[in-house]
């Protein structure tokens, strides 16, 4: 089928692409690259450089190219950028995925679209499912909240079936060092360097580490789910103090780390329960952490060794 992918040159949404283009899909992809590269963009797939918050530029895209599917993973994803520019947020989060579904729903194409889990849920006791109580602690929690809300009101307005996605935190080759939610990237990056590794607090912290190339996989089997919404994590809680000691295991280099004083406002555990993922969209996530890890690390050596940044 055609499917256009917004963010298709960032972290997450290269992964969705290349997913798309190994199923044999015709993938457009719109990017304004800010965060991504394109270099990350499939040789296979064509890369438009526009911003979704651009109704022209958005709207020709879609004339154009027709989309049967649009899997919208372009955001504003820095949870301190939307605390200290919370309209910035907002902007790109909220009025730039309405710009999307306007166009989809123009071009009569279905969304799916990509919405955080630890951000909206807050503070997870246990495994938290798509019920648990929506409780966001920062504006980007808030923002993909109301993305959600716009699509679930399309559906009932227009008789759409787009789909919103709760990931986990996710990792993988591509993953931007300096983002917010990179820390596997950023452990991984001072450790090649050298460098101790930081850990915020105790390091008790955790999360659930989902593997990108697992969530693309989700991202795909969404297209085809009815209108709903779903988590997409492992189920397992990791700590941050586990995580790094995995990252060391998988690269062979053991450095004391620094421990920082913690950030405010930071969760203690988040962890999803991918359960109605696993019986309405037959996905379960297939690689464990170690595996992934290593993965991310021989991609990080690959990249040291051509010259080119993964």
């Amino acid at each position: 089928m055609r499917a256009l992918v917004t963010g298709g040159a960032g972290f997450v949404g290269s992964h969705v692409v290349d997913a798309l283009v190994a199923r044999g899909d015709d993938v457009l992809v719109v990017d304004d690259l800010s965060h991504g590269r394109r270099e990350n963009v499939n040789e296979r797939a064509e890369l438009v450089v526009g911003d979704i918050r651009d109704p022209n530029a958005l709207g020709e895209a879609f004339r154009e190219f027709r989309p049967e599917a649009c899997f919208h993973l372009a955001a504003q994803a820095d949870v301190r950028v939307s605390v200290a520019r919370p309209d910035l947020d907002a902007d790109v989060n909220v009025l730039g995925t309405i710009r999307v579904l306007e166009a989809a729903r123009e071009a009569r194409a279905k969304v799916v679209f990509s919405s955080t889990g630890g951000a909206i849920y807050g503070e997870c006791e246990r495994p938290a499912p798509e019920t648990t109580a929506r409780e966001p602690l920062a504006p980007y929690g808030t923002s993909k909240l109301a993305g959600e809300e716009y699509l679930a009101t399309y559906n009932r307005l227009h008789g759409t079936s787009h789909v919103a996605l709760r990931y986990g935190n996710v990792y993988g080759p591509r993953q931007d060092p300096h983002g917010e939610a990179g820390v596997v990237a950023i452990f991984f990056g001072r450790l090649a360097a050298g460098e101790p590794p930081h850990v915020f607090g105790d390091g008790r912290q955790v999360r659930d580490y989902v593997y990108a190339g697992d969530v693309a996989e989700a991202t795909l089997a969404a297209q085809a789910a009815p209108a709903g919404v779903f988590n997409v994590g492992t189920g397992r809680a990791t700590s941050v103090v586990d995580l790094l000691e995995a990252c060391m295991r998988v690269s062979g280099i053991e450095l004391e780390p620094v421990f920082d004083p913690p950030r405010a406002g930071e969760l203690q555990r988040s962890v999803l329960d991918a359960s109605l993922a696993a019986s309405e969209l037959g996905w379960r996530a297939a690689t464990s952490l170690d595996e992934g890890l290593a993965k991310t690390w021989r991609s990080i050596r690959e990249g040291e060794a051509s010259g080119v940044p993964n």
